[in-house]
């Protein structure tokens, strides 16, 4: 895998690419522990969300890692992509050395129990991120294009 660097950023930390990215480069894997819904913690919003929905009723757990701080962009240019129990973060286009790696968090959210104010700073900024199927139409067909919307929610 390529470098990677953790910086601050204007809301916290973030992970920055060291190196070039072409499109379809592979460039951290996710390696939490793998929980189900009835695991995640109780009450959700009190804990540093970190957890990750990778199945229909599978999450990945924090690893206490670089992924851990890999954070959203309604304009991402980077995907998970999903096989099995695998979740490797993927560049969906070209990431300069020095520019922030961001994806979409809604791309494997499909739970209908968490969400969050998004204050991303993209032109596309939706304000919220929520589950896919709130997604604009366009916007679904995109990711599911690009192979970075999990088979468990393009089913639905």
């Amino acid at each position: 895998m390529k470098t990677l660097i953790l910086r601050k950023t204007k809301t916290g930390k973030g992970v920055f690419a060291n190196v070039t990215f072409r499109k379809c480069d592979k460039i951290i894997e996710f390696k939490g522990k793998l929980i189900t819904r009835k695991q995640l913690p109780y009450p959700y919003e009190k804990v540093d969300d970190r957890y990750v929905q990778i199945g229909k009723n599978l999450y990945m757990s924090p690893s206490g890692k670089l992924d851990d701080f890999i954070n959203h962009s309604c304009n991402p240019n980077s995907g998970l992509v999903i096989k099995g129990r695998k979740a490797v973060l993927t560049a969906i286009r070209k990431i300069k050395t020095g520019e922030e790696i961001c994806w979409d968090y809604s791309t494997t959210m499909n739970e209908d129990e968490w969400e969050m104010d998004c204050s991303c700073g993209s032109k596309s900024c939706r304000k919220r991120i929520r589950d896919f199927k709130f997604l604009p139409k366009k916007t679904q067909q995109k990711y599911i294009k690009l192979g970075i919307a999990p088979k468990y929610i393009v089913k639905n």
